[in-house]
C-alpha cells in the first residue's frame, strides 16, 4: 500500500536499528544495516548478509545527512515524481520545502517510499556511482572527491562517496562540510547573480531599442538609396536615349563605364543641388523670422502712432479751454462734476499737474504710487472711493497693475490703462470717460 504522509507524521517513523557506537558520537553517520535488505546492488551483488563490501542505502544514513542528500542529489521535479508516484496527498501542490521535508521524512524508512529514493538517486547518478566504483581504498575516493569539486560536479559525486563501500567517518564528514560550506557560497553567487540579472535585463531593453531605431535608420537608408539608384537609372536611361526596362550595363562594359562616370557625376551635382538647397532653406527660415519680428514691431509702432494721433487730436480740440482765464473754460467741453477719479501710478513731479488737470474738468483727485511709498493696503479703501481708476503702463509695476484689475472687479469699478505718464493720455482720457457719461445721460 503507498505510505501517506500525513500518517507518518502522525504515527512517527520506524525505529532505526542500533547505531555502532563508534560511528554514533558524530550524528551523520551510518544506521547498521538492515538484515531484511536483500536487493542487489549497482554491481548485482546481494545485501549486506553475504557480502559485506557493498553500497550504503539511503535509509541506513544517520537523518542528519537526509536533508543534505536530498536537496543536493535530487532535483525539486524528481523529487515531486517520486512522490506522486508513492500517491502521497498533495505532493503535487505543497510548496518546494514542504516538498523537500516531505522527502526527507520519507528517507529515514525503508518501507514507506526509501527503497524509491534509493532506485531513483541511484538512476539519477548511475554514471558518477559508476565512476566511484572503481576507487578501492579512501584515498581512491578523496582523489575522485577532490576531482569532482574543481570541476563542479557535485550532486552526483555527493551521493556516490555517501554510499561508497570504503567509505568511513572522517570522509563522510569531510564531504559533508564541503557540501554544507558550497550551499552558502552558492546562495551569496546567486544573489549576486540575481542583481547582475536585474542590470543586464535594463542594459538588454535599452540595447534591444537601440538596435530597433538603428534598424530603422538602414532600413529608411536603403529604401532612399535604392529610391536614388532607381532615379538615376531613369536618367541615364533617358539621356542614353532607352526605356529603363532596356537599358541593361552588363551589356555592354564600356557603356558600363560610361554610366558609372555618368552616375557618379550626377551625385556629385546631386550632392552640391542639395548642400545649396539646404543652405537656402535655412536662410529663408531665418529671413522669414526676421521679417516676423520686423512686421510685429511695426504693427505695435503703428498702433502707437494711432493712440498717439489720437490724444494730439484731442488735446487740440481742447487747447483753447485752457487758454481761458477762468476754470470753467475746460469744464464747458469736458463736464466731470461729481466724478472721483484715482489716479495710480505716475512720476512723481507731474502729480500737480495731473491734479489741476482732474480738478479743472471738475472731477475729485485720488492718488496712490502704486507701493513706492504708499501702502499697497491702502489701494482698496482709495478704489472703494472712486468711480474711475486710471493707471500708466509706462510708471507702474506690475504687481500694482494686477492689484488693480483684482479690486476693481470685485468693486465693480471702471479702470482703464494710459499708454504712458503724459498729460495728453490723461486728457484723452478724461474726454473718452465725459463722452461716456453724456451717453449714458442721454439714453
Amino acid at each position: 500500500m503507498a505510505p501517506n504522509i500525513s500518517h507518518i507524521l502522525s504515527t512517527g517513523l520506524p525505529r532505526p536499528a542500533p547505531i555502532d557506537a563508534r560511528l554514533a558520537r558524530s550524528g551523520l553517520i551510518l544506521r547498521e544495516a538492515d538484515p531484511r535488505d536483500s536487493e542487489p546492488d549497482e554491481r548485482g551483488q546481494d545485501g549486506p548478509s553475504t557480502h559485506p563490501a557493498r553500497r550504503t542505502r539511503i535509509w541506513e544514513f544517520g537523518c542528519s545527512l537526509h536533508c543534505s542528500i536530498i536537496g543536493t542529489c535530487l532535483t525539486t521535479a524528481e523529487l515531486r515524481h517520486v512522490l506522486l508516484k508513492l500517491k502521497v496527498e498533495s505532493a503535487d501542490a505543497v510548496s518546494d520545502h514542504e516538498l523537500h521535508a516531505m522527502g526527507v521524512m520519507l528517507a529515514g524508512s525503508r518501507e514507506n517510499g526509501a527503497r524509491f529514493l534509493q532506485k531513483a538517486l541511484d538512476r539519477r547518478h548511475r554514471a558518477a556511482i559508476t565512476r566511484f566504483s572503481r576507487a578501492k581504498d579512501p584515498a581512491a575516493v578523496v582523489a575522485l572527491w577532490e576531482e569532482a569539486l574543481k570541476q563542479g560536479d557535485i550532486p552526483g559525486a555527493y551521493w556516490a562517496v555517501l554510499t561508497h563501500p570504503a567509505t568511513a567517518e572522517d570522509l563522510v564528514k569531510r564531504v559533508f562540510g564541503d557540501v554544507h560550506m558550497l550551499s552558502h557560497l552558492m546562495g551569496a553567487a546567486n544573489r549576486a547573480d540575481i542583481r547582475r540579472f536585474c542590470q543586464l535585463e535594463q542594459e538588454n531593453v535599452a540595447l534591444a531599442a537601440k538596435v530597433e531605431r538603428q534598424q530603422r535608420q538602414l532600413r529608411d537608408g536603403f529604401t532612399a538609396r535604392d529610391h536614388t539608384i532607381r532615379h538615376l537609372t531613369e536618367m541615364v536611361a533617358f539621356h542614353a536615349g532607352e526605356r529603363p526596362e532596356q537599358a541593361d550595363p552588363r551589356a555592354n562594359p564600356e557603356h558600363a563605364d560610361t554610366t558609372d562616370n555618368l552616375i557618379r557625376g550626377l551625385n556629385s551635382k546631386l550632392s552640391r543641388e542639395s548642400a545649396r538647397r539646404e543652405r537656402s532653406e535655412q536662410r529663408a527660415e531665418e529671413l522669414a523670422a526676421t521679417l516676423k519680428a520686423k512686421e510685429s514691431a511695426l504693427e505695435a509702432s503703428r498702433r502707437q502712432r494711432d493712440a498717439t494721433l489720437r490724444e494730439l487730436k484731442t488735446v487740440e480740440a481742447h487747447l483753447a479751454a485752457f487758454g481761458q482765464a477762468e476754470a470753467g473754460g475746460l469744464r464747458n467741453t469736458v463736464d466731470l462734476s461729481g466724478v472721483t477719479i484715482l489716479y495710480v501710478g505716475g512720476r512723481a513731479h507731474q502729480v500737480p499737474q495731473l491734479k489741476g488737470l482732474i480738478e479743472r474738468v471738475g472731477a475729485r483727485f485720488l492718488h496712490h504710487d502704486g507701493g513706492i511709498e504708499h501702502s499697497s493696503g491702502l489701494l482698496g479703501g482709495a478704489v472703494s472711493r472712486a468711480d474711475h481708476v486710471l493707471f500708466p503702463i509706462d510708471c507702474i509695476s506690475h504687481d500694482a497693475v494686477t492689484t488693480i484689475k483684482r479690486l476693481c472687479r470685485l468693486a465693480g469699478k471702471d479702470y482703464e490703462p494710459l499708454r504712458t505718464a503724459s498729460l495728453a493720455c490723461l486728457l484723452s482720457a478724461l474726454v473718452r470717460i465725459a463722452t461716456c457719461r453724456q451717453g449714458v445721460a442721454a439714453e
